[in-house]
């Protein structure tokens, strides 16, 4: 087993990663750039390493930076988390090459399953039903729209690397196609280092299934059932649930069977994904394959009893899973929101800034990620992921209720954020029912408003009393031909800027 693990990662997933490390008896080692100076998850970690500047591609992107930070703290290996190089082929052989463990899959699975396009092409060959697609896209304008418009509109603009949203677009008329293909590959580039992509035909109001797998070097290779991932905005997930309520056990039966087939043809071990999305006929076809832990995880750690970051570091220190596919028992219902620093009200515009206060939910079957304390400041520069709330209950309705009561408890003072947005997303009487697809948020909450204008009142109501209490401070800031002038608010008032 390892003595030191650097985490590779930033926010609650390197919390997270060092929770169990700690509980392990691993030492940790925590990165950070000059943005996440005070960053809660380097308190989380033994000691901490600055790896550069706040630009994700000159410091989380930095795979030497990471590696020499490893050496040079004596870590043994690196676990990745989610996002930035986690499915990095590359660095996962630059790791091995380094003499440490990469805690994840080896980096020729990643080669092959990591990228879509070559997971595409891997499952087609297995028999395994796939979105039609454009693979290699060409470059020539003017041959692109002919090859799109031969596979037929509307169509999705995917990164070929990475995960969690970024690098899509989905484009229904021809001359939105060149300017959404360009944006897809900046994206791309700026969240994975990494600007290739591909092109597959849409599928209007599928669901979105997910089946979690962990294999060990040994060749053992189990599924932990399957997530719904349906409540997307902007292909980024919002809201999951385990297991799925259009699921029944025979498609289910079907989907695991089809998941652990791409993953023992990929060679593959420790934790991932593999991702499908269901029509409303019942038919299911393969997406991709994420290959490391995901950001919902909890909720499979909830009905499994598994702690899959515990397994992870086992698998990568060579250990046996030491449990087969009959042992997993999955008990409950689970469900995760995502609270993001975002206005729901304006397009779900970012909210950076500081967190002036931060109160957790508590109660039974309710757990807490979360990445900030008070006085954190969400940054410009990195995802405005503040927590992971997640809720456990005997059936469906229980955790959906107790997902209800942790959103009321839950608060945040100081950066705007879509709390209000998911308590009204959980109790929808179509989510209630369990009528949920991809597009559920545009045609449920497209022109969501918060309910109530108390928050704008108490905005307006401390605005004021902060004014008066500086005025009667500051009553004659300047002189003008030998007349006091009252000061300027914009003088006196610290932390305003334009912008959000």
């Amino acid at each position: 087993m390892f003595q030191k693990i650097l985490i590779a990662n930033r926010g609650e997933i390197a919390i997270r990663v060092a929770r169990t490390c700690r509980e392990l008896g691993i030492a940790t080692v925590a990165v950070y750039s000059e943005a996440d100076l005070s960053s809660p998850h380097l308190f989380a970690a033994d000691e901490a390493v600055c790896i550069g500047p706040a630009q994700a591609s000159q410091s989380y992107l930095n795979a030497q930076a990471l590696i020499s930070a490893a050496q040079q703290t004596g870590a043994q290996a690196i676990h990745p988390g989610y996002g930035f190089l986690s499915e990095n082929s590359a660095f996962a052989q630059l790791v091995r090459e380094a003499g440490l463990t990469f805690i994840g899959p080896s980096s020729e699975s990643l080669a092959a399953v990591g990228n879509k396009i070559f997971a595409r092409q891997t499952v087609t060959k297995l028999g395994v039903p796939v979105v039609p697609a454009l693979e290699h896209p060409s470059r020539d304008p003017a041959l692109l729209r002919e090859q799109v418009q031969a596979l037929g509109y509307p169509v999705l603009i995917k990164a070929a690397s990475g995960g969690g949203g970024k690098g899509m677009r989905i484009v229904r008329q021809e001359k939105e196609l060149l300017e959404a293909a360009a944006a897809a590959e900046r994206e791309a580039v700026s969240a994975f280092a990494e600007g290739t992509i591909y092109i597959e035909r849409y599928i209007e109001r599928p669901r979105h299934i997910e089946v979690q797998i962990l294999g060990d070097q040994h060749g053992t290779l189990v599924h932990l059932g399957e997530r719904e991932c349906s409540i997307q905005r902007r292909y980024q997930k919002i809201l999951e649930e385990t297991p799925s309520p259009a699921v029944s056990p025979q498609l289910r039966d079907a989907m695991t069977t089809a998941a652990l087939t791409v993953a023992k043809a990929a060679g593959y071990y420790n934790a991932g994904t593999v991702e499908f999305i269901l029509d409303d006929q019942g038919r299911f076809y393969f997406l991709e394959v994420n290959a490391r832990l995901q950001v919902e995880h909890p909720i499979t750690e909830w009905i499994t009893g598994l702690d899959l970051v515990r397994e992870q570091i086992r698998i990568a220190a060579g250990e046996r899973l030491g449990f087969a596919q009959n042992d997993i028992q999955r008990r409950g219902h689970a469900f995760e929101c995502r609270v993001y620093a975002e206005d729901p009200a304006r397009g779900f515009l970012p909210s950076p800034g500081t967190v002036l206060a931060w109160n957790a939910p508590t109660g039974p079957g309710i757990r807490v990620d979360a990445g900030v304390t008070a006085q954190t400041v969400v940054s410009v520069y990195y995802d405005p992921l503040i927590a992971k709330l997640s809720t456990w209950g005997q059936d469906r309705e229980q955790a959906r209720r107790r997902m209800e009561s942790a959103l009321r408890q839950c608060a945040v003072l100081g950066p705007t954020t879509n709390l209000p947005f998911l308590l009204d997303l959980v109790t929808h009487p179509a989510f209630i029912a369990g009528d949920t697809h991809t597009g559920f948020l545009t045609e449920h909450l497209s022109q969501w408003q918060p309910t109530s204008s108390a928050g704008h009142d108490l905005e307006a109501a401390l605005t004021i009393a902060i004014t008066h209490a500086r005025k009667s401070r500051v009553t004659t800031a300047t002189s003008v031909g030998g007349q006091p002038v009252t000061a300027s608010p914009w003088q006196q008032l610290g932390g305003w800027r334009m912008g959000q």
